[in-house]
């Protein structure tokens, strides 16, 4: 089973904010710092579909962007808050990658992403697209 190279992202405010934008997120925890406090959390805090996309990245970042997502399944921890560092690792399985991501916090998100190669090649030992 091959792990794949962790990744580090350091989660801004502007990252929060424009992914929740982008996504039509609008709920005032993921962009007013006071409304998120106010409501209990420490500050805003990245939203599920960015939570998301950044698995997908991950793995398309690690096993090559011809990589096919067949499906992705998460479930989501603690939050993601700003100035946060998420941390992804992963392990490949066959056509299975299992992904967490961790902050200082604990652990972000845990997932399943359902992989296919491109057409016409195959998974190598070490998770890579092979032709």
């Amino acid at each position: 089973m091959p792990t794949l190279d962790p990744w580090e992202l350091h989660v801004t405010p502007t990252l929060i904010i424009s992914t929740a934008l982008a996504t039509r997120d609008f709920q005032n925890v993921h962009h007013d710092r006071d409304a998120a406090v106010r409501l209990g959390g420490k500050d805003i805090f990245v939203n599920i579909l960015t939570t998301t996309g950044l698995v997908q990245r991950f793995v398309t970042d690690r096993l090559g962007p011809a990589i096919r997502i067949r499906s992705i399944r998460i479930r989501l921890g603690t939050p993601c808050h700003a100035y946060d560092t998420l941390t992804f690792t992963g392990q490949v399985f066959g056509d299975r990658v299992e992904v967490t991501g961790r902050t200082a916090s604990g652990v972000h998100v845990t997932g399943t992403v359902e992989v296919a190669p491109p057409d016409g090649a195959g998974l190598s030992g070490d998770g890579a697209v092979a032709s």
